[in-house]
């Protein structure tokens, strides 16, 4: 019963982006390009989202479980670091070289976009890097 739960809540999650215009490069960089020909419509499903995840974490907050039973494990810290820091301008520099960003990437590569999948390879490769140079890190410590 999970899996077809989470089945469908990607495909409801893909099917918002692909409405919303999330998977289209061109509109997210006119999106990015604050001093070209600006385009904000992205900053209305930006903000929407903001509103539904900020209800759907303060009734988070008050579970112990998951609607389907299972634990609910939310972050603890609220740390700005650095890594934290770095990882978000690594986020937005992928962002805005390519107009894709993780979710959209996907959902893109799915309907045939060769770019997105050039991206979507990228974004592995970088985890698959990121993991490598974690375990080594914390073998020295």
């Amino acid at each position: 019963m999970h899996r077809i739960t989470e089945f469908f809540v990607g495909l409801l999650f893909g099917l918002g982006l692909l409405l919303s215009g999330m998977t289209d490069p061109a509109k997210v960089l006119g999106f990015l390009d604050l001093f070209g020909v600006w385009d904000p419509s992205l900053a209305l499903v930006m903000g929407g989202a903001i509103g539904v995840g900020f209800f759907a974490f303060a009734l988070a907050r008050k579970r112990t479980e998951t609607f389907l039973g299972g634990a609910l494990h939310l972050p603890k810290s609220s740390q700005i670091d650095k890594r934290l820091v770095l990882g978000g301008l690594t986020f937005g520099a992928g962002w805005g070289l390519a107009g894709f960003c993780p979710g959209p990437g996907i959902v893109s590569m799915a309907s045939g976009e060769m770019k997105a999948a050039v991206f979507v390879a990228a974004m592995v490769v970088g985890m698959v890097i990121f993991e490598i140079a974690e375990r080594t890190r914390n073998s020295f410590r």
